[in-house]
């Protein structure tokens, strides 16, 4: 049984810690490794996981022990395999620590996620410290055979497949909600704040055809409450404007936000994991990437969009592509009217693709199991280099 130490910073949102937790988790119970994740926010870990205490220095939780970071007293002695989370700094006394072993950890620094055509060359390379004895690996998820891949758990797939075939009607009816109407949109809404949000509300509220918008507790609460006139905006509120209804879900755990994307015809998500997971859920999606400055992000976005348009039909790639860029605010898209417009007819071609999508990327390495594999070979290496 191999030790791992992950350690994660918790920068504004929840897309780090969210692909932190996923990863010790399925390290833990199909790896069967024996996990630390070390957190420097539990009471934003414990948005996500409920079951944590914030309270606590060091916790059990799902074959996963949690630790606060820093923790103070004495350095602890590194696990095996040491993983920093999408470059999180390590502390001085921990590296120090790290070096002092007989024999170094394996030394990963997690990547973002990325569809860039440049991941792949990096995946992998080594970097050797510039004072320490240490190297440290860049580890990249992608989209490309030769990366790290994408998470998922070894029963995902058949659980969604199961959940969609006979559990719908009873999902609705937790939520409070009849079956959906033949034509009508059932979509998520998890998003960043964005000015587009106002102009695809209004689409959404002065179409023909009937929009159910469920909207988990988070961000963009307060931004389509005053759209609504409703400042009091809160948990279990459903208003209704026009051909629009909107339902405020509260934030729940990572296993059932699952069920909400399993669940809906659309899903709009943001970040990383929620991104993924959407893909995850074999419906259609329109991703918000987390914005940056110098509007950075847009060449993520047009990275992965040129991946999932690329097998469509081309009036229905640039339905896709139009929306995409409108809700992420590249400048030059159609507006989010005209977007919403073209997207809807689009239906049944998104449907049947979102299925062929999930199908596709199942063929491509899964990352916990890619991430253990690449730590045993070095760990294997080094032994056999120093018998």
């Amino acid at each position: 049984m191999r030790s791992w130490d992950i350690y994660c910073t918790v920068i504004d949102n929840y897309g780090d810690i969210g692909v932190s937790w996923r990863l010790a988790r399925m390290l833990a119970q199909e790896r069967s490794a024996q996990v630390t994740l070390w957190v420097d926010d539990l009471t934003v870990f414990a948005r996500i996981w409920p079951a944590i205490r914030p309270e606590l220095p060091e916790q059990h939780c799902e074959g996963v022990t949690v630790r606060a970071w820093p923790l103070n007293g004495s350095p602890v002695a590194p696990a095996e395999v040491v993983v920093e989370a999408f470059g999180c700094v390590l502390p001085e006394t921990t590296m120090a620590t790290m070096s002092a072993q007989t024999s170094a950890p394996v030394w990963i620094n997690l990547e973002y996620l990325s569809a860039e055509s440049w991941v792949a060359s990096h995946h992998g390379l080594p970097s050797p410290h510039p004072r320490l004895p240490l190297t440290k690996y860049f580890f990249f998820p992608g989209y490309d055979p030769q990366t790290g891949g994408l998470l998922r758990e070894h029963d995902l797939l058949t659980r969604c497949a199961k959940f969609q075939a006979s559990g719908m009607d009873a999902y609705w009816a937790r939520l409070g909600l009849p079956v959906a109407e033949p034509d009508e949109w059932r979509i998520s809404l998890f998003a960043y704040e964005t000015q587009v949000l106002e102009a695809l509300l209004a689409a959404w509220s002065g179409g023909d055809v009937r929009v159910s918008v469920l909207v988990p507790e988070g961000r963009i609460v307060p931004q389509l409450a005053a759209w609504l006139d409703q400042p009091g905006l809160q948990v279990g509120d459903v208003v209704r404007r026009g051909a629009l209804t909107v339902h405020v879900l509260p934030f729940v755990r990572q296993d059932e936000y699952d069920a909400l994307l399993w669940a809906c015809d659309l899903n709009f998500v943001r970040g990383e994991d929620s991104c993924v997971r959407a893909q995850w859920a074999a419906r259609p999606l329109v991703w918000q990437a987390y914005p940056q400055a110098a509007s950075a992000h847009v060449d993520k976005l047009n990275a992965l969009l040129a991946l999932y348009v690329a097998r469509l039909p081309p009036e229905v790639a640039q339905a896709v592509t139009d929306c995409w860029q409108r809700w992420n605010g590249v400048p030059d898209a159609p507006e989010m009217a005209a977007c919403w417009a073209a997207l809807q007819t689009t239906r049944t071609v998104l449907a049947r693709h979102a299925v062929s999508w999930q199908a596709e990327m199942a063929q491509l390495p899964e990352l916990a199991g890619a991430l253990a594999e690449f730590a045993e070979n070095r760990l294997k290496s080094r032994a056999f280099s120093n018998p």
